[in-house]
């Protein structure tokens, strides 16, 4: 069957109502990036890790994927791929058992391998922007194994973007894809969720119809703070809860402690809100304030 029958019967079978086809995303046939590049243009990296666990103070990277793509930044056009890396490396210890289920990596896939760090750096050199779907897990652990993207802005499609205003209930690349585009891929694997995340910045968003990429752009480089509510009552954390906040067990880096991040203009407004709600007498002298914007956001140096 060629490619006009295929897409005869896949127009049929969604024409029924009935039938929901999905399609394998395929960026190398994909003519959203197949534009000439603008003098303009600029270098981001979609990024993804595989690692041995989920602290990045002692698990290791097993698995790095990375798709170098050139954008315009001030339409958020796309334009096409220049490159793309692909590696494992040998973590000095057994893979855990539920690693290897999630991901398919065993202990002799990446037995004696390391990374190209020269080509890894090289890509980093001419970034203008990192983009991860969970930048707060994989920006930790890419810049304790390559500290030249510590020097970088990063980007989060799973945090940077409303997705329950676009009412979609999960953030999962696998589920986003799905809604967005219609798209499947092979999850959990370095390089295939690399591209998963470029599929989805050349999607629109299902509500407001604006472009993902355009969009994140947008947000990629606003301040905000982080408030740290220090030695709140225990009987509030009920109320933290409600209105957002997270707490930080310490086991990541940082004090023990109710944190959320909030826009740098909201600020106030959330420390009137400690003072009347959480701490007694209205006393928040024990409050953290952090601010953060690209280069810093989601990084070791935004540890609570």
């Amino acid at each position: 069957m060629n490619t006009s029958e295929v897409e005869t019967v896949i127009s049929a079978l969604n024409a029924t109502g009935d039938c929901l086809v999905l399609r394998r995303l395929n960026l190398e046939h994909d003519t959203r990036i197949s534009r000439t590049v603008s003098e303009l243009s600029q270098v981001a990296l979609c990024i993804d890790t595989e690692t041995t666990g989920l602290n990045y103070a002692g698990d290791k990277v097993i698995e790095l994927g990375i798709v170098a793509f050139e954008f315009n930044p001030s339409s958020g056009e796309i334009y096409a791929i220049t490159e793309r890396y692909s590696g494992f490396e040998d973590p000095g210890m057994p893979i855990p058992e539920v690693i290897r289920e999630i991901t398919g990596i065993t202990n002799e896939m990446v037995c004696g391998q390391t990374f190209n760090d020269k080509l890894v750096n090289a890509l980093a050199e001419k970034a203008h922007l990192v983009i991860a779907h969970n930048a707060a897990f994989d920006r930790k652990f890419v810049e304790a194994r390559f500290p030249i993207f510590a020097k970088l802005p990063w980007a989060c499609t799973f945090s940077q973007i409303d997705w329950k205003a676009e009412r979609i209930s999960s953030r999962s690349l696998e589920y986003l894809l799905f809604k967005t585009g219609r798209l499947i891929i092979n999850a959990h694997r370095a390089l295939d969720d690399a591209e998963g995340v470029l599929g989805l910045l050349l999607e629109q968003l299902p509500v407001s119809g604006a472009p993902v990429f355009k969009t994140l752009l947008q947000k990629a480089n606003d301040s905000t703070s982080r408030i740290c509510a220090v030695a709140a009552p225990f009987d509030k954390k009920d109320l933290l809860k409600r209105r957002g906040y997270r707490w930080n067990d310490g086991t990541q880096g940082g004090s023990k402690t109710w944190w959320r991040d909030v826009s740098y203009e909201a600020e106030r407004e959330e420390l009137d809100y400690l003072a009347r709600d959480i701490y007694p007498q209205g006393n928040t002298g024990l409050v953290e304030i952090s601010r953060f914007d690209g280069y810093s956001r989601f990084s070791l140096r935004a540890c609570v």
